[in-house]
């Protein structure tokens, strides 16, 4: 997995906005919600993060390269520290198991039509 992989996977997630904050990190949203963070400075020690459900959370965690998100482990998010952490299809799976969390607590009127479920 690379940041050009998890942009492809991102884009292609209806309703997903990309933006640039604190700095160095690209994030992926749905309505103004972000489910997604990469850093883009490659000497920074995350590479990316997103909301798991709080079993995936507890699991992930136990898993080398994966740790707690600062500032919001407490909403169940992870930070990978390692791009190859998890198979690129696992990684896939959950962004966007992120996104649907994410997305099933907006408005109605902002979430769009449904993203289709990954294979």
């Amino acid at each position: 997995m690379d940041l050009e992989r998890v942009r492809d996977i991102c884009r292609k997630l209806p309703g997903t906005t990309q933006d640039i904050q604190w700095g160095d990190d690209l994030l992926f949203c749905i309505g103004n919600k972000i489910y997604a963070t990469c850093c883009l400075d490659p000497a920074a020690p995350v590479r990316l993060s997103f909301k798991c459900t709080p079993e995936e959370f507890a699991e992930l965690t136990e898993r080398d390269g994966i740790v707690p998100a600062a500032y919001v482990a407490r909403y169940c998010w992870v930070s990978f520290e390692c791009w190859n952490a998890l198979r690129d299809q696992e990684i896939e799976r959950l962004i966007r198991n992120s996104y649907q969390l994410v997305r099933a607590k907006l408005p109605k009127k902002l979430r769009g039509k449904p993203a289709r479920k990954a294979r």
